[in-house]
């Protein structure tokens, strides 16, 4: 433990040699991981995340920081271009040939930077051929890297580093971790992490229900979180040997939460809580956590961009957060806009949320009381038991009918509520958070443009949210794969 901690802090403890100073980059990310499945986060479950913790303890931690959306592709374009998905054209996933507009890559290599990707180097660059200089899912012996093997992230990341040695500029490494996104560990495969757990001993989320087969399917994905912090280990420890630590900015975050039912394909507040640490040596403080401001991932291409001392291009939504990393106060932080417009299989069913710091309101223009949302978590053991489950239990019962149909607005009182269980929208004694939260979120919609703007000022006419609806499904990617 003292071993890997020294690792760790060596990232936070030198200066930047002038204020023009390019530090290099860092970016790793985990797939489909909740905020508190991370031990710094508030894990229940002890040992989840050493290295990631370890991390943590030298760096800056963002305790309300969030996600616009609850999966994938969408929402790792949403951090690199700086805009949110019906601005940027990435509301499913499909790629546009032309964006029209900078990315991350784009414009870190014109700020003098070497980029290199290792995985999901589809979901994160909106166009092909990819812009990076290098893509490092194939190893230097020419294999192609196993996304489940924790030390070939290592191996990636000395990679990426050397290359950009030998190309004599600063370099800007993406390490996008293939876990814990499914399949789970579950024993079978060779890649095994560190420590493996065992389904009597994993909590419960409270938006899940206890029971054995969830139970098992809980040890399978914590098991899974404990490979991605193997793989955390093996890129910090590299970043250490290499002697750039010093030098480099840091940034570990999650797409989304646990691909399981009411995380991921959501809005929930454990759909989109992200867990966000950012170590800028001699900037930001070790140890330190900010629960003032509240972060999203729109603001992470400016803040970025800051970093490296590279111009903003026009047209960003998002908003950079580096005063904050430099220890300063930013006003306007105080809530986030969050939006999902499509899963992989091309279904639209949107949504819109805004998240304070104590209320989350949801508006679904697609409910109907019939339409059945097609998230990605159907396919899980949980999401199966469930199904079973619900002919016997009525309060099971309720929760399938709310994840299969949801309902038209939710609000949440998340600071009571986080598992998002209490729908408050029919409280009298909400009723002023609610009229404050729709006229922001109605603000957000006109201010960049969202074509839901529409149907959200006549939520409460059936016909025109049908239209709506019929409309978004006509221009779906799967309507378009059908030929309608």
């Amino acid at each position: 433990m003292i071993k890997r901690l020294a690792l760790a802090c060596v990232l936070c403890v030198a200066g930047l040699a002038s204020a023009a100073h390019r530090p290099n980059l860092l970016i790793i990310t985990v797939d489909d991981m909740s905020a508190d499945s991370v031990g710094a986060f508030g894990c229940a479950l002890a040992g989840t995340t050493p290295h990631i913790d370890e991390l943590a303890a030298c760096s800056l931690r963002f305790d309300r920081a969030h996600v616009q959306v609850g999966n994938c592709m969408p929402g790792r374009n949403v951090m690199w271009s700086g805009r949110y998905p019906h601005n940027n054209g990435v509301e499913g996933f499909v790629q546009n040939k032309n964006p029209g507009y900078p990315v991350l890559t784009d414009l870190i290599k014109k700020a003098g930077y070497f980029t290199a990707i290792r995985g999901k180097a589809a979901h994160s660059t909106p166009y092909h051929p990819y812009p990076w200089d290098l893509v490092l899912d194939t190893l230097s012996d020419g294999t192609t890297a196993h996304k489940k093997d924790a030390e070939s992230f290592g191996v990636s990341t000395a990679h990426g580093i050397a290359a950009a040695k030998e190309a004599g500029k600063p370099f800007c490494l993406m390490i996008n971790i293939a876990d814990p996104h499914k399949p789970f560990h579950t024993g079978k495969d060779k890649h095994k992490p560190s420590r493996v757990y065992t389904a009597d001993e994993v909590p419960v989320p409270g938006f899940l229900f206890d029971d054995p087969a969830v139970r098992t399917e809980l040890a399978q994905y914590y098991s899974t979180v404990r490979r991605a912090d193997d793989a955390v280990g093996a890129i910090v420890r590299t970043l250490h040997e290499s002697g750039a630590a010093g030098d480099t900015v840091v940034v570990f975050l999650s797409d989304h939460g646990m691909p399981l039912p009411f995380a991921k394909t959501q809005l929930y507040h454990h759909s989109t809580r992200t867990p966000l640490i950012v170590c800028w040596p001699g900037v930001t403080k070790a140890g330190a956590v900010d629960r003032a401001h509240m972060v999203s991932a729109v603001d992470l291409l400016p803040t970025r961009l800051d970093i490296a001392g590279a111009p903003h291009p026009g047209g960003l939504d998002g908003r950079s957060f580096a005063p904050v990393l430099k220890g300063q106060t930013q006003t306007g932080r105080g809530m986030v806009f969050k939006e999902y417009n499509q899963n992989s299989a091309g279904t639209r069913e949107l949504m819109r949320a805004v998240q304070t710091k104590k209320y989350l309101y949801i508006f679904n223009p697609w409910s109907d009381g019939v339409r059945d949302m097609r998230t990605a978590t159907k396919g899980t053991a949980t999401y199966r038991r469930m199904k079973q489950l619900a002919k016997t239990d009525p309060a099971i019962a309720a929760r399938l009918d709310l994840i299969d149909h949801r309902v038209l607005e939710e609000l949440y009182d998340i600071e009571r509520d986080p598992d998002a269980l209490v729908n408050l929208i029919d409280d009298p004694a909400h009723a002023d958070e609610l009229a404050t939260l729709r006229a922001a979120l109605e603000g957000w919609m006109a201010e960049t443009g969202d074509p839901t703007l529409g149907v959200f000022r006549e939520r409460d006419n059936a016909e025109a949210r049908a239209a709506f609806n019929k409309h978004q499904e006509s221009i779906s990617p799967r309507a378009k794969r059908k030929g309608k």
